[in-house]
């Protein structure tokens, strides 16, 4: 099992270029379910989960094929598809259940194995259940598995008014690649705003699907007979970018994080301005940019993580450490996911001091922490473990970072071409 080897102290200068986003690719490969003519997407990131999501669209009789330096995968989706996904290929991820919408709508039938992924709280899919069955779909759980027909005596799912319990950023990309080819208006209400999501929806467009109000929570589709190929490149990845972000204002230096997006990011951006980065964004020929500069001690910074466009979850570990090594005392709130403070003990073996106690998580900044052995627990507690050995005393190793291989495009060789210390142990 691989893991990182770490030595702190070293600032961090140069430019990055960010991958595409995991989260965007994985309902647009998807997505290539939804047509029999070929797909092409490019700036797809060399993750773990593309991978796997790569073999389990080829295990239903997708073709696939690789090409380009940049990403570039060409699927094509013929009429003689096996509808289903099961367990021994989506146990390690939850965004298998991305395929339940797309087969549903296009050929009638799923069976699909309710989907594992990173420990960090219960993600339920009963409203991805709720929301298939108001287009016409009857879906049935058996023996671990999602099995949804069309209703009896329907050729296509139909158009509906969707109002979820919860905002679901899976349901809202299940419902809309469902709805591009359902038969009358689909309207998404309590929609996911995500800029993934958008990425999604902008590749349905260019499939022919029509769509309109994506990026609010407020969502209108018109469902078309069939949808055509495309090529679409897959927007940054905002994640990626915001640690990188944290990486930087925590160890110190001067980045150009190079695709970067700083208007998917205002959040993140903005609390670390007030603790004390020097942020600016721009367009240059070689296309978006944000670039970060930090020397000296940081403001601790309170937040509360909370749907797009607040606080993102995904960052709340990233950020943390920052608070460890940071002036003053933060208060850390936890909101979409119950049980996301995994990484709290990890950090408390470097030095750090943190209380939790429900969601809330209270850092007391300390002057700075200490290397040792830890180990990762989930994709983004990963990220916050590598940040914290970048700013570590000595040697920090970070082991089970299969964790940090479903998210992150080649981190280490990244962070290394920047100046850190950092390499990977098989």
């Amino acid at each position: 099992m691989d893991k990182l080897r770490i030595t702190g102290g070293r600032p961090l200068n140069g430019d990055v270029i960010i991958s595409g986003a995991k989260n965007a690719a994985l309902p647009e490969l998807c997505a290539a379910l939804l047509s029999a003519e070929p797909v092409t997407l490019t700036n797809v990131p060399r993750l773990r989960d593309v991978a796997t999501m790569r073999h389990l669209l080829d295990s239903m009789g997708v073709q696939s094929q690789t090409h380009g330096e940049r990403g570039g995968i060409t699927l094509q989706a013929g009429d003689d598809i096996r509808p289903e996904a099961p367990y021994e290929l989506v146990k390690t991820m939850r965004a298998s259940v991305l395929v339940l919408g797309p087969l549903l709508a296009r050929f009638g039938r799923a069976r699909v194995s309710l989907p594992g992924g990173c420990a960090i709280g219960s993600r339920p899919v009963d409203q991805h259940i709720k929301g298939l069955q108001a287009m016409g779909a009857a879906i049935e759980v058996e023996h671990g598995y999602l099995v949804a027909t069309l209703a009896r005596g329907k050729q296509r799912l139909h158009g509906a008014r969707i109002a979820t319990d919860m905002v679901t950023v899976t349901g809202t990309e299940n419902f809309l690649m469902a709805a591009a080819l359902a038969e009358g208006e689909t309207l998404l209400e309590n929609a996911a705003q995500e800029p993934e999501i958008a990425d999604l929806a902008e590749m349905l467009i260019a499939m022919g699907a029509k769509i309109e109000g994506h990026g609010s929570s407020r969502i209108h589709i018109q469902g078309v007979p069939q949808l055509r190929g495309c090529t679409h490149q897959v927007v940054a990845d905002r994640i990626e970018a915001g640690t990188f972000l944290c990486a930087v204002a925590a160890s110190g230096g001067d980045v150009v994080l190079r695709h970067g997006r700083a208007e998917h990011l205002d959040a993140v951006i903005d609390k670390l301005h007030e603790a004390g980065a020097a942020i600016e964004a721009g367009h240059d020929a070689a296309g978006h940019f944000i670039r970060v500069r930090a020397s000296g001690q940081l403001k601790a910074q309170s937040f509360r993580t909370t749907e797009y466009p607040g606080f993102p979850t995904d960052m709340q570990a990233q950020f943390m450490v920052l608070n460890c090594i940071a002036q003053g005392t933060a208060r850390v709130t936890e909101t979409i996911f119950e049980n996301r403070f995994m990484h709290v003990n990890e950090l408390l073996r470097l030095g750090a001091r943190i209380q939790t106690e429900g969601r809330v998580a209270v850092v007391e900044g300390v002057h700075r922490l200490s290397g040792a052995a830890v180990m990762a627990t989930d994709l983004r507690a990963s990220a916050s473990l590598v940040i914290a050995g970048l700013v570590a005393d000595g040697q920090t190793i970070v082991d089970r970072i299969y964790h940090l291989d479903r998210g992150y495009d080649q981190m280490e060789n990244k962070l290394r071409a920047l100046g850190a210390d950092i390499e990977r142990m098989k």
